[in-house]
């Protein structure tokens, strides 16, 4: 069978006291034993008080213990964790919350003011405050629950939904992707096939638990290896690698760039690293080749979407390869369809595209690691899995040896005198100043061409660049219709919880201008 609480269980079995899950925020360290044990009770405890298999239980909260108690135990008994962005304002919780309709909203206390406004809008049978500073009801309703399994993880099977990740907050209304227990399981396989995991790996989660990257750290659990919870800093992820000889993360780009900038970084025992896996787009060559020097260990990247977790990579031996000067191009591509997964390229007319690296295609993909579809949105869903296949979005070239190189998401191209322009081109040449440490290139409004390039740079600490400088690298790598036309220097971008820059929120306030009446 293929359920998440066989995760616990499994290990609980095994050997209950090794460690599952380390809080550095808090101090606070569980066992599987115990990680298991507390995830059935709670689990029980909600099937005693009503909770029927498939109804939602919301959690909004930041990273803790307490929520993978709160996944498990959906797992366990049968329910959908819908876990919720707090950085969302309350009308969109508000819109997320009456989309999953839940039957419980477990939160932290810090967000105890946002939940009495929601109270006020929304009916909810169950409220409970989670964490060690809150007001004992979630773990008090733990406590009540029973231990013995007598048959209620018989409650939920391998393609019952147990996750709904809401996406495209950013670009819009959010829309929750559904996951089962098999689709999670199916795209475990793939990262483990990609990261190698080992048994004596241990794993960092540095992004939000509301995001599909929980499903990698769930999976460094489901292989007995502890999973050790930060809220990142880049000084703080130092110190706590070399503190519990963490041996594989998840970092974004930039994550990995404020790293790199630390002060000290050379004094830190970074020695425990096996494997660093980043996302989120390609890393610039300049930036792979200065992490593969600060960091002792290997280099993979990953291509996903919260429909279908991670679904193509860039192996350890292409970024070494790479940086040796055979196929240094590939370093701009996101690698090849992961273990599980099928992906082909589709041009306009609907036909597979050349492997010609020119003629670009949406990124279709096939995968039991897919989502089972939007909840509650059918036609959405139809529109987007098509024959098995789903549509990413995503517009991508691919070289005879099926690695495939996003060229943009289609809304984040460019149209400037009727030329094409992929902002991730014009980002990569920016990068080539070494003062850069993160750029976003967006399209503005223009009147003679349509669109003209502008470029948000944020520089490395203790660094200095004027436009000139910048736009002259630029130019030196690219096409002159290319080039940014309008540079802004800023001291930080605006980001989603997962690390992805926000280019939509740097567009709107052009576009929005434009668009405003004399009256508005």
């Amino acid at each position: 069978s293929m359920n998440l609480s066989d995760i616990t269980a499994k290990w609980a079995n095994l050997d209950p006291a090794r460690e599952a899950l380390v809080d550095t925020t808090t101090g606070e360290r569980q066992s599987f034993g115990k990680l298991h044990k507390n995830s059935v009770q709670l689990g029980n405890a909600w099937l005693e008080i009503g909770l029927k298999k498939g109804d939602r239980v919301a959690i909004l909260a930041r990273n803790s213990i307490d929520y993978f108690v709160i996944y498990f135990a959906c797992a366990h008994a049968g329910f959908i964790a819908q876990p919720l962005n707090w950085r969302l304002g309350e009308e969109e919780l508000l819109r997320i919350l009456q989309d999953g309709s839940p039957s419980v909203l477990v939160s932290a206390p810090e967000f105890r003011e946002t939940v009495a406004a929601l109270k006020e809008r929304i009916k909810i049978d169950h409220y409970l405050e989670c964490e060690t500073d809150g007001d004992g009801s979630f773990s008090a309703l733990v406590n009540t629950g029973n231990y013995s399994t007598d048959g209620s993880s018989q409650n939920a099977g391998d393609h019952d939904p147990v996750l709904i990740l809401y996406t495209g907050g950013t670009t819009g209304l959010s829309k929750g992707a559904l996951h089962s227990h098999h689709s999670l399981y199916m795209g475990m396989i793939n990262q483990t096939v990609a990261e190698r995991i080992v048994p004596s790996d241990v794993y960092m989660l540095t992004g939000q638990m509301f995001h599909i990257p929980v499903a990698l750290a769930m999976n460094y659990l489901a292989h007995g290896c502890p999973v050790v919870l930060i809220n990142f800093e880049a000084r703080t992820a130092l110190e706590v690698i070399q503190n519990e000889r963490v041996s594989a993360f998840l970092g974004i780009t930039t994550m990995l760039n404020w790293m790199m900038a630390v002060e000290d970084f050379e004094s830190f025992d970074l020695s425990s690293l096996r494997n660093i896996q980043y996302g989120g787009g390609p890393m610039p060559q300049t930036v792979v080749k200065a992490a593969l020097e600060a960091f002792p260990c290997t280099l993979i990247q990953g291509y996903g979407q919260t429909e279908g977790m991670t679904m193509t990579f860039l192996a350890q031996e292409d970024h070494a390869a790479a940086i040796a000067g055979d196929n240094p191009q590939r370093l701009k591509s996101c690698g090849r369809e992961g273990f599980v997964t099928r992906v082909k390229l589709v041009g306009k007319d609907g036909r597979t595209t050349p492997k010609d690296s020119t003629t670009p295609g949406e990124i279709l993909v096939k995968s039991e690691a897919n989502m089972q579809g939007y909840w509650q949105k059918p036609e959405l869903t139809q529109e987007t899995i098509k024959n098995g296949w789903m549509h990413t979005g995503d517009i991508a070239v691919w070289d005879e040896q099926g690695y495939v190189y996003i060229v943009d998401r289609a809304k984040d191209m460019i149209i400037s005198g009727g030329e094409n322009i992929y902002s991730t081109q014009v980002e990569a040449a920016i990068h080539q100043h070494p003062s850069v440490l993160e750029t976003a290139v967006i399209g503005i409004p223009d009147n003679e061409w349509g669109e003209t390039v502008m470029a948000y740079v944020v520089l490395k600490p203790g660094t200095s660049a004027t436009p000139e400088e910048i736009t002259e690298t630029a130019t030196a790598h690219l096409a002159s219709y290319q080039k940014p036309r309008r540079i802004e220097f800023v001291d930080s971008l605006p980001k989603a919880p997962t690390g992805k820059i926000l280019k939509r929120d740097l567009r709107d306030k052009h576009w929005n201008d434009q668009n405003a009446g004399p009256n508005s």
